[in-house]
């Protein structure tokens, strides 16, 4: 299975299009995470929508909006508000982990393989076969 991070943006216009990727696919939204993180001393949040393999070929999308929100627990803000809505919408529980920031790795694909990393040891992605 390949389970791979699709960046939309930072979160600010394109957060638009990724509560739009949860609505138009309800039915194969597994997971809604806020990756919480601290960059250049500011608290933010990426939000990623984990959606199911697909099958034939078992791609399962990761889309995310990368450190751009500012995180909830420290400031509210309508964006969050936005994917919270979404998550009420769905039914879903929104998953919060604490994980380091994108600067720390030399290159956004090993941030990626980092978090996919997390999420397989945390069973919210399955692992490898």
């Amino acid at each position: 299975m390949i389970q791979r991070f699709i960046e939309l943006g930072n979160g600010y216009s394109d957060i638009y299009e990724l509560l739009e990727i949860g609505k138009s696919n309800k039915h194969r939204v597994v997971h809604l995470l806020a990756l919480h993180t601290h960059l250049d001393d500011k608290p933010i949040t990426s939000l990623v929508i984990v959606l199911k393999p697909t099958h034939p070929g078992d791609f399962q999308p990761l889309y995310v909006c990368r450190e751009g929100i500012p995180n909830p627990n420290h400031k509210a803000n309508k964006r969050y508000e936005l994917f919270f809505d979404l998550a009420t919408e769905l039914n879903k529980t929104i998953i919060e982990l604490q994980v380091k920031d994108s600067n720390q790795f030399a290159d956004i694909g090993l941030y990626y393989q980092h978090l996919i990393g997390i999420l397989r040891m945390n069973r919210y992605l399955p692992a490898l076969q």
